[in-house]
């Protein structure tokens, strides 16, 4: 029966795998206990095959999967050849749109979602913000905080506030909430691209957010605003107000103590 077990789970329904595991467990659990070696063979129900089948019955291996943002994307051969035409055709508008058209939307979703964390890695704007407009177009397409993270952050490394701007626009429409982890990271992404401006905007939202405050993104931030002290006493003040028991350690007199020692240590 054990040896069975994996190919059952390949070719047959989870209904009929459950009657057939029934059945097969009552009448050979009937047999070993007219043997008297039930005992003996009790090992056998602890093997992998086994305890992996229980598993797929009961339900807890379709327990609910990541979210396909947050999964490792490996681009297939299509990908790949789409990634490497969409790079020739950017600078001819009519050929890109064209192609977008005609082979981008046939593209199965691993490959898509595949080559836009591609060009995002690549700090590819132009191209991210067109495959952006195709996967919210697709069938399968379900608004998701880390799809729109992922966006924000390659935008605002590569300062595209107008873009920005849309994306934000669109996450609102679409009644998107970003976690205080989520809101922490970009604030910090717009902060370390010299945008302090657009990075505020984001930490007014943060705070009428709904999801509870927790104090790891204020520090984040604090951190990021070290070169903008008048923001970062703002952001200092709110967070002392949530937290009166932390502590706000001053940065620069920290990195200051550190030059000391790092001084002393070279001299000694």
């Amino acid at each position: 029966m054990l040896r069975v077990l994996p190919y059952l789970l390949r070719n047959s329904s989870k209904t009929t795998l459950q009657s057939l595991f029934y059945q097969r467990t009552l009448a050979s659990s009937n047999h070993l206990f007219s043997k008297g070696i039930f005992s003996k063979y009790e090992h056998l129900f602890q093997q992998h095959e086994l305890c992996f089948f229980v598993r797929y019955i009961s339900g807890s291996a379709s327990s609910p999967s990541l979210s396909i943002w947050r999964r490792k994307k490996e681009m297939g051969k299509e990908g790949l050849i789409v990634a490497k035409e969409l790079k020739r055709l950017r600078s001819n508008p009519v050929r890109l749109d064209r192609y977008m058209r005609s082979q981008v939307s046939r593209l199965l979703k691993s490959d898509l979602l595949a080559v836009l964390a591609e060009f995002q890695r690549q700090d590819q704007v132009f191209l991210c913000m067109k495959l952006y407009e195709v996967v919210r177009k697709e069938i399968w397409y379900r608004p998701d905080m880390f799809f729109y993270r992922d966006m924000l952050m390659m935008l605002a490394r590569n300062k595209k506030v107008d873009e920005a701007k849309r994306v934000w626009e669109d996450l609102k429409r679409e009644e998107v909430l970003f976690d205080q982890h989520t809101f922490g990271d970009i604030m910090r992404a717009f902060l370390d691209s010299g945008l302090p401006s657009e990075a505020m905007d984001i930490y007014d939202e943060m705070r009428r957010s709904p999801d509870p405050p927790i104090s790891l993104p204020f520090r984040v931030i604090l951190k990021g605003l070290l070169p903008y002290p008048e923001l970062r006493e703002k952001v200092k003040d709110d967070f002392l107000e949530l937290f009166p028991d932390m502590i706000v350690y001053d940065p620069p007199e920290d990195l200051f103590e550190d030059q000391e020692r790092r001084r002393e240590s070279e001299d000694e």
